[in-house]
Formats: C-alpha cells, sequence, structure tokens
C-alpha cells in the first residue's frame, strides 16, 4: 500500500480547533452554572459509590 500524501496545508482553517460557541462559553464561566455541575457531579458518584 502506499501512502497517500495530506491536502492539508499548514495554518489552514483545519488545523485550529473550533471556537465555542456564546452559550458554551457562558456555560464554561459562570460560577452559578459550575456549582450547580459540582453538585449533580457530586449525587452522582455518591450514588455509584452506595452500590460498590
Amino acid at each position: 500500500m502506499e501512502k497517500k500524501e495530506s491536502l492539508r496545508t499548514p495554518y489552514e482553517q483545519n488545523y485550529y480547533p473550533p471556537t465555542p460557541s456564546k452559550f458554551t462559553a457562558w456555560k464554561r464561566t459562570n460560577p452559578v452554572w459550575q456549582f450547580f455541575r459540582f453538585i449533580i457531579i457530586n449525587v452522582k458518584m455518591l450514588i455509584m459509590a452506595r452500590k460498590h
């Protein structure tokens, strides 16, 4: 099998990660939302720990 050459060139759009939407950026930086997610994740962990 022959190795195919990549058609992408450096510094092309494909090399950069997508930028988050405004809603996603808000969820990542809002302390109230982060605290809410923290509580939910901890409750899920407690439920799993009690099963074992």
